[in-house]
């Protein structure tokens, strides 16, 4: 069947597949970071639903996911279908300008013309067909040289995203849907995050491009030349008997930035990056608080429980119970309680609170808890 939009055929989708999740810990660890894990109750990891949303767009020999050396069994057991070419390693973590320039360095050598489309392997997404069509269409704007991204229309004046300032429309690459990017903006307080819901042309920054390998490699060359160099070094050398040597020479070399700041940033202000309005539901599980949210389709006063065989007994209480033990968790008169039950760590919070789990983890390694990370 003949393709309505000849440049997916030329569409390689990467997953990084990175970050602990440290605002989901004592339940996302080191060893079992939160795209491993199933959050949703759907029975999928959340890697799996990844690459499940994608196959559809791309054949499953134009996927790749780049994680770190530790999950690459995890990686290889639950992804069957990946060609081992196409799992990329990391021996340290180094940020996503790292991540996704070295699978842009890699595909720019196979294919030329080779087009790159981003997606994060922790993301829970409500909504794959209205998916594909802006991924369809940011590849559309990808095959004319830009950089494109996929904007979330905000559902709340959230404080926990970045926003995406939208300028005119592009219906000259796209017949709607599609805008110039004027800015990026970073996480806001409230009452700034309220002014962007009731003002209207933000959106949520959900953290995926779409463009030509060599046309990203090429905006974060003007940021980090020295990076994209040792990128393409890496590259050539991959696959091949010096390979390994290569990247455990370069790599630690290689600076920890976010692609935000080597290549949309710049490129927004540069008039080259759109944004496509995608009309699915998204959320990052960015925290207990969101994943609540997930379990009960947005029903405050319920009370969400996630896993196998958890036991809960609950009495006009709401929020989350998060139970790998074989323990009975009773609430009585509890409202938007987070309690996460593992083997060897209770924890205990608020809704409110769940993102400052974080700074737990953070203490944590300062003081001695890093078994329990």
């Amino acid at each position: 069947m003949t393709s309505p939009n000849p440049a997916l055929e030329r569409l390689t989708c990467v997953i990084p597949a990175g970050g602990v999740g440290s605002r989901l810990w004592p339940l996302s660890r080191a060893n079992a970071p939160k795209f491993l894990l199933d959050l949703t109750g759907a029975g999928d990891s959340l890697l799996s639903a990844t690459w499940s949303r994608l196959t559809p767009l791309t054949p499953s020999e134009r996927i790749m996911v780049v994680t770190g050396n530790a999950h690459r069994e995890s990686v290889l057991e639950q992804l069957p279908d990946i060609l081992p070419e196409n799992l990329v390693t990391e021996s340290e973590p180094k940020d996503s300008s790292a991540a996704i320039g070295l699978a842009a360095a890699i595909l720019e050598l196979r294919d030329p013309d080779a087009i790159l489309g981003s997606f994060a392997a922790d993301h829970v997404i409500r909504g794959d067909v209205l998916f594909r069509r802006a991924v369809a269409t940011a590849v559309r704007a990808a095959d004319q040289g830009y950089i494109a991204t996929i904007g979330i229309h905000p559902s709340t004046p959230s404080t926990g995203f970045g926003y995406i300032s939208c300028g005119e429309a592009r219906t000259d690459l796209a017949p709607f849907d599609l805008y110039d990017v004027t800015e990026f903006v970073e996480k806001p307080d409230a009452e700034t995050a309220e002014g962007y819901l009731k003002a209207g042309g933000y959106l949520w920054n959900a953290g995926m491009f779409i463009a030509k390998a060599s046309v990203l490699l090429e905006q974060m060359a003007l940021a980090e030349p020295e990076m994209v160099d040792a990128l393409r070094e890496m590259a050539a050398s991959w696959g091949k008997k010096r390979g390994a040597e290569v990247r455990e020479r370069l790599w630690p070399t290689l600076p920890k930035i976010a692609i935000d700041y080597t290549v949309a940033e710049p490129a927004a202000a540069a008039g080259k990056m759109v944004c496509v309005a995608a009309h699915f539901e998204w959320d990052d599980v960015g925290d207990f608080a969101s994943v609540a949210n997930l379990l009960t389709r947005g029903r405050p006063s319920d009370l969400a429980v996630l896993g196998d065989g958890a036991q809960v007994l609950s009495d006009g209480s709401s929020g989350i119970v998060v139970s790998e033990s074989d323990r009975l968790v009773a609430l009585v008169g509890m409202e938007d309680v987070v309690v996460v039950d593992t083997a060897d760590v209770l924890l205990v919070t608020t809704k409110e609170r769940a993102q400052d789990v974080k700074r737990l983890v953070e203490r944590m390694k300062v003081t001695g808890g890093g078994h329990l990370l």
